[in-house]
């Protein structure tokens, strides 16, 4: 898939995503070993957007499996296609239970979910395994056969293994503790948030139009904002949609009144948002 740490920094940046090389030697060798990835880091810092990026470079499909509690083997496996099943067996009324039942278990009824979808593919494909912290703790273990063995066991048809093995994604927001099991299958990233500089070039790149000083001004009113006691600190993803606003509105600089009037675009409860008008000293940045 990658050739290098920089090739990986090079493709991602084709698609837009600008990677630390922190995060471009991860991918590398996630790619290069086979082994899953595990990304964890506040929400909005381009967790998800790495797997979508990958999949981009590689030409590769991407299947997402959006955790959230509750979320069990139907919805992340395979089920079974129950109406469909009923008209085959009552289409079917002289037939014994042994001729139907070899009939309805078969691949027309299945339903393929997600991991399933990934297992079988026989094209490059992404695995995107997002928010796994929001998951039930049971649900781990659905993923420790398919992140060990890259199988699944259907038992009315038996083991699917992988043919070509997916690259494989887990983000986690770091709702929970994710277990010592399913973390040892996996190459660990931790992706907070960026350095300025950083930040400035993903500021630019999203947001060509902006002025130079205004994008500077930009990262430096957020990263007062993430020094302060902030119920929701403002992410990357909220960087980018400040600087959009700005250029909306045609500010050409940061000012009292511009700062105030957009806060809701960057800060999401109103304690942080008085909080932050009260603290917040644009001079002295």
């Amino acid at each position: 898939m990658f050739t290098s740490v920089d090739d990986v920094s090079a493709r991602l940046a084709e698609t837009g995503y600008l990677a630390s090389p922190a995060v471009a030697t991860t991918v590398f060798l996630a790619a290069r070993l086979g082994k899953p990835l595990l990304v964890e880091g506040p929400a909005g810092v381009g967790k998800t957007e790495l797997a979508k990026a990958v999949a981009q470079v590689a030409d590769a499909r991407l299947v997402r499996l959006q955790c959230y509690e509750g979320v069990d083997e139907s919805r992340a496996l395979y089920e079974w296609n129950h109406a469909k099943q009923l008209l085959r067996i009552s289409a079917g009324r002289d037939e014994s239970w042994d001729e139907a039942r070899t009939d309805i278990f078969s691949e027309e009824f299945l339903l393929p979910r997600p991991l399933l979808t990934a297992i079988r593919g026989d094209e490059p494909t992404v695995l995107l395994i997002d928010e796994t912290d929001k998951a039930d703790v049971e649900m781990e273990g659905l993923l420790l056969e398919v992140l060990s063995d890259f199988q699944i066991t259907v038992p009315e048809l038996g083991t699917v293994t992988a043919t070509r093995r997916p690259f494989v994604v887990l983000t986690s927001n770091a709702g929970r503790e994710l277990s010592e099991a399913l973390r040892r299958r996996c190459l660990f990233l931790h992706i907070g948030f960026p350095e300025e500089e950083l930040e400035r070039r993903i500021v630019r790149l999203k947001v060509p139009g902006l002025p130079e000083a205004l994008a500077e001004s930009v990262v430096r009113v957020v990263g007062a904002l993430r020094a302060m006691d902030l119920r929701k600190a403002p992410s990357v993803a909220e960087t980018v949609d400040w600087a959009r606003t700005l250029l909306a509105l045609g500010a050409d600089t940061l000012d009292e009144t511009v700062v105030r009037d957009s806060l809701g675009v960057i800060l999401k409860h109103q304690d942080d948002i008085q909080k932050a008008a009260a603290k917040l000293d644009l001079d002295a940045l």
